[in-house]
């Protein structure tokens, strides 16, 4: 009696309908727009370039930034998401005072207000002396006068640009290097092989584009590689990244949080 039951109740069970092309097409391109919109406007993808932020980021690190946090709020949405502006310690991607075009990655050091000084190599800021596990320094021959003792130390090697040359001295306080409104100090982990702030000067609020969240991919690339833009260069380096991904792939630092 059960089993005829069960039987008369399957039959009056309406099937399920499979997906129709229509349907799975629908559901895809809701995907892909979903996805676009958050590479678009929320996350952005950057490959670090240059070895200014080791032994935080290394050359060939890829990250996913968060382009919302340091934007600008907006009106509907300025109490959901948390946007904020950049804070000591902060590493933030930003596009060059100096390159049109260029994105950059560094350290913030300084925020409006703060007074700025290099001693020795020691970074004080408001009067203390700063301290920063995260430095390293590789590059000892670089360590010149400038970059040990700045602003006020000589320049041996690296150069500041012409217009900070002449426009630093406006913001010269004493001893110190005070950050105007709207502004930002910024180094790389790396200083004796970092071209930053002391060299080009302050980041633009508007400049900012956002804080790298975490390392999603990273492969062994040799220093100076962004800088052979030659299709056949390109092309390959492609080919090598292709064939040597498995052995080259830095698999430790993938989901790396970046701090």
């Amino acid at each position: 009696m059960a089993k005829k039951q069960k039987d008369k109740e399957k039959e009056q069970a309406p099937e399920k309908q499979s997906e129709t092309t229509v349907e799975f097409l629908a559901s895809l391109a809701s995907v892909l727009v979903t996805g676009l919109f958050i590479i678009t406007f929320i996350f952005q993808a950057f490959e670090i370039p240059s070895s200014s932020m080791e032994d935080t980021l290394l050359i060939g690190d890829h990250v996913f930034v968060n382009r919302v946090q340091f934007a600008p709020p907006t009106r509907w949405l300025g109490k959901l998401l948390p946007y904020r502006d950049p804070r000591r310690g902060d590493i933030v991607v930003f596009v060059s005072p100096e390159t049109k075009g260029l994105y950059v990655v560094k350290r913030i050091v300084g925020i409006p207000g703060d007074r700025i000084h290099l001693q020795d190599g020691v970074v004080y800021r408001n009067g203390e002396a700063l301290q920063e596990p995260f430095v390293v320094h590789k590059r000892p021959e670089y360590q010149d006068g400038y970059r040990q003792n700045f602003p006020f130390g000589a320049a041996e090697f690296t150069r500041p640009n012409d217009y900070w040359s002449l426009a630093q001295n406006q913001f010269i306080r004493g001893k110190d290097l005070v950050v105007p409104p709207d502004s930002y100090f910024a180094m790389g982990d790396n200083r004796d092989a970092s071209y930053d702030s002391r060299y080009w000067g302050f980041i633009p609020r508007e400049n900012v584009i956002g804080r790298p969240m975490f390392i999603y991919w990273s492969f062994e690339t040799p220093e100076g590689q962004y800088l052979q833009t030659a299709f056949e260069d390109r092309l390959k380096f492609l080919a090598h990244t292709l064939f040597h991904f498995f052995d080259e792939t830095r698999w430790t630092r993938t989901l790396r949080v970046v701090r």
